[in-house]
Formats: structure tokens, C-alpha cells, sequence
């Protein structure tokens, strides 16, 4: 299998030069060319040929939201990574860049950091990234590169046998990585104003990201959707994002189940991980629990997984067509830990459907998704 060809987009030549050199030690991976802005990415492309762009969100001229909308219309398929400095204003930019079709962002290195420092973090960060996003550029069935195998594609997961649907539903527990901004973007906003139990998600996003990306989706949604706080009592209707750099847990105090924060050391290179909170919502909620993992590289979630099933909850994922990454979703899968396996496009309506099912009363469906699909029995 030939390395990932990748071009390089930065105003920087000393990012450049960092981030080529990091990619450079990975036999995987090629440096396909460079540019030092957008107009000259655009004119490259169709030269260089590569599988995949990292691109500066902020640059003179043509800027990174810009490029990224013209690499859309022209190739589609094309995945871009896009670099986004730790700001408001780089959190805020790099949000809308997902919402138009950026496959994933990495944090941009210090012009003026330690070198090395900085090729080690680019190395750690992207590297993986870019073998995930880039893991299905053939059509054959096996995983394509080493630091991925084992990963299953969905024709390889055999059906898990079907449980009886008996517990009441109380809880909705999230967990998305890669490709999850969009998903959660396009399944929340879903969901009636009436929502009958609370929910409580982790995607993998550093501090501030995770404020700004539950303020947009609040914006678009019916019910409430908030950053996580410490202490803030789980309520129907509402939905709680884990903060960057917070796992975060519901424990049980009274007649109340409350929001609990931490910094506990990473699971999985994550903090927050949603195995930390799929596991405090196995132990709270039991049998009534609803676990969904939606696309993201990586295994995070298939032990949270586990938990909740072995005390009677149920657990769906993504399915790979849907997914920018079927890791999280698959690995689920793959261990057995599964009930369904369910296309995003229909997920809210699956999801609405079963816990109105099972808390004895008539199915509720988002009235566009119902006119869109036959509604299920």
C-alpha cells in the first residue's frame, strides 16, 4: 500500500517545517508538497495529488474557511484536517470549518515553542488522525495500515443476538470523537422539546471547544444542551457536554442524580473518556440505562459499553456508512457490545422511538424524520 500523500497548508514556514518533519519519520506517510497560502493550495492540488490537506484556519488573503469551502466544491471527497490555535476566535473558526466538512482539526504548534516539543505533539496528534481518516482509500476489505489493523469493517461484525426490550429507559448517555460535532449536530437538534429523560455526552474536545460547540448546538436544538458543571442536577430535556480537560460522572445524592467533575488521569489518551462516564452511568442507572457511540477513531467507549450491558442497559453505535470513522462505533461492535448498529440518519428517531417505547407510552418522532421514513411498528 502506498504512504498518505499529504500537502501541507500554512502562512508559516516554520510550521511547515515542523509539521513536515514530524510526518516525514512515518514511513505511512509522505509529504506530497506544501503551500504557504490558499490560492497556491488550490492551484496544487490537482498536481501533487494527495490524499489528504492539513490546513491553517487562519492565513492573509485566501483564509482557511475560505480554501476549505472551494476544496469541497471542487473535490468533495477530499478529507482536510484543519489547524486551529488554543483561542476563541480559533475554537469558534475551526467549529464552523467542521460544519463544512473538515473530516477533523489538530492544535497548531508555537511558532515560537521548542521544536522538538512541537514535532513530538504534531506527531502524537496527527499522525493518528490522518491514518484513521485516511484508513478506507481502497476498497478492500482489510484494514489498510498497521497502526489500525484489527479495526472491523461492518460486513465483518456478525449480528449481536437481540435482547428483550424490557427496562424503562432513564438516561441517554453519548460518546463521539472524529466526525462527532456533525453527528451530535445533526441528532440533537432531532430530538422533540418534550424529551423525556436526561442526557449526558463526551466528545473528544480540548477546554473551550466543548463550551462553544454545546452553545451552537443549543442554538439549533429544541431542548437545552449545556458545557457539564459540577454539582448541576441531570433533568429531562437537557443535555450535559463533559468540559475539556474534565472527565465527567453522575452520582446519585438523595433523591437527585448530580453532574460530578474530575481530573483523574486520561483513559484511553482521553480526558474526557467516555468510558469514565458510561461507567458511572452503568453504576447510577443500571438496567435503565441507553448508551449510543457515534464515529471517532480510537477504542474509548467499548469498555463503558460493557458495563452498562452487563448490568442490563442497552448500547447502540453508528453505523460505518455514516461514520468519518467507524473506530469507537466498530470497536463496540467488534467486542459484542452492541444491540444496534443504526445509520445517524435515523438514530434520533431509533433512539426517541425506543425510550417512549419503554416507558409505556406511544412512540414520539421527530415529525421530519417521520415524513422521510415509513415509522417502524
Amino acid at each position: 500500500m502506498p504512504p498518505i500523500r499529504v500537502l501541507i497548508v500554512d502562512d508559516s514556514v516554520v510550521v511547515r517545517k515542523v509539521v513536515s518533519d514530524a510526518l516525514a519519520v512515518d514511513p505511512g506517510i509522505a509529504i506530497a508538497g506544501t503551500a504557504a497560502d490558499g490560492r497556491i493550495a488550490l492551484a496544487k492540488i490537482p498536481l501533487l495529488t494527495p490524499d489528504l490537506i492539513t490546513l491553517d484556519v487562519e492565513m492573509p488573503g485566501l483564509n482557511g474557511i475560505e480554501t476549505l469551502k472551494e476544496i469541497r466544491r471542487l473535490y468533495p471527497k477530499l478529507p482536510v484536517i484543519m489547524f486551529s490555535t488554543m483561542t476563541e476566535r480559533g475554537a469558534a473558526i475551526t467549529l464552523d470549518a467542521l460544519s463544512l466538512g473538515a473530516a477533523d482539526y489538530a492544535t497548531k504548534p508555537s511558532k515560537s515553542g521548542d521544536p522538538d516539543v512541537a514535532a513530538e505533539r504534531v506527531r502524537s496528534e496527527l499522525i493518528p488522525k490522518i491514518k484513521a481518516i485516511c484508513a478506507l482509500r481502497s476498497s478492500e476489505p482489510e484494514p489498510l495500515l498497521e497502526p489500525l489493523r484489527g479495526v472491523p469493517t461492518q460486513n465483518q461484525i456478525a449480528p449481536v443476538a437481540q435482547r428483550q426490550d424490557s427496562s424503562r429507559i432513564d438516561i441517554l448517555a453519548i460518546g463521539a470523537s472524529t466526525g462527532g460535532p456533525n453527528a451530535l449536530a445533526q441528532m440533537l437538534p432531532a430530538f422533540p422539546k418534550n424529551f423525556p429523560v436526561p442526557i449526558v455526552i463526551v466528545q473528544h474536545m480540548p477546554p473551550l471547544f466543548t463550551r462553544l460547540l454545546s452553545e451552537r448546538l443549543n442554538d439549533k436544538s429544541k431542548i437545552a444542551i449545556r458545557e457539564g458543571e459540577p454539582g448541576q442536577i441531570v433533568e429531562p430535556g437537557v443535555a450535559w457536554i463533559a468540559p475539556g480537560d474534565f472527565h465527567m460522572t453522575v452520582e446519585r445524592f438523595g433523591g437527585s442524580v448530580r453532574i460530578v467533575m474530575n481530573q483523574e488521569q486520561p483513559e484511553n489518551s482521553c480526558r474526557p473518556a467516555v468510558d469514565v462516564l458510561f461507567r458511572s452511568v452503568a453504576k447510577v442507572y443500571g438496567a435503565n440505562s441507553l448508551a449510543v457511540v457515534l464515529t471517532g477513531m480510537g477504542s474509548d467507549g467499548v469498555r463503558g459499553s460493557q458495563h452498562i450491558r452487563e448490568q442490563g442497559g442497552r448500547v447502540f453505535v453508528q453505523d460505518e456508512a455514516s461514520s468519518v470513522v467507524w473506530g469507537m462505533p466498530g470497536m463496540v461492535a467488534e467486542a459484542g457490545q452492541a444491540d444496534d448498529i443504526i445509520p445517524l440518519d435515523i438514530m434520533a428517531y431509533e433512539i426517541v422511538r425506543r425510550i417512549k417505547n419503554s416507558r409505556s407510552a406511544p412512540a414520539l418522532a421527530p415529525s421530519h424524520v417521520v415524513s422521510a421514513m415509513n415509522p417502524l411498528p
